[in-house]
């Protein structure tokens, strides 16, 4: 079965940066995207970045961390990353990664991470 392992969470100062990294375990046979949401708490979970593997490879990123956050991935590896640069207090949340898959015909199903921790002090 798969499981998505999350690491790279942890404490860090205002302007700081970490890597988040995302890795599947068991066989995983058709990733259609992979993305990173977030969870602050009080607050509904929200859409940070996205990669389109299937298609054409495009990236999406919510306004609020366009020009801060990238993510990348690593197909060889089933593996995706999002670093996150001049990290700001309100970027503080369970981190948790998503992967889309395809099944069947036209049948998708989402896989989560278990969520790391990103804590943001000022």
């Amino acid at each position: 079965q798969v499981q998505l392992v999350e690491s790279g969470g942890g404490l860090v100062q205002a302007g700081g940066s970490l890597r988040l990294s995302c890795a599947a375990s068991g066989s995983i046979f058709s990733i259609k995207t992979m993305g990173w949401y977030r969870q602050a708490p009080g607050k509904q979970r929200e859409f940070v970045a996205s990669i389109n593997i299937i298609s054409d490879g495009s990236i999406n990123y919510a306004d609020s961390v366009k020009g801060r956050f990238t993510i990348s991935r690593d197909n060889a590896k089933n593996t995706v990353y999002l670093q996150m640069n001049s990290l700001e207090p309100e970027d503080t949340a369970v981190y948790y990664c998503n992967f889309r898959v395809i099944y069947l015909i036209r049948r998708e199903y989402d896989y989560w991470g278990q969520g790391t921790q990103v804590t943001v002090s000022s």
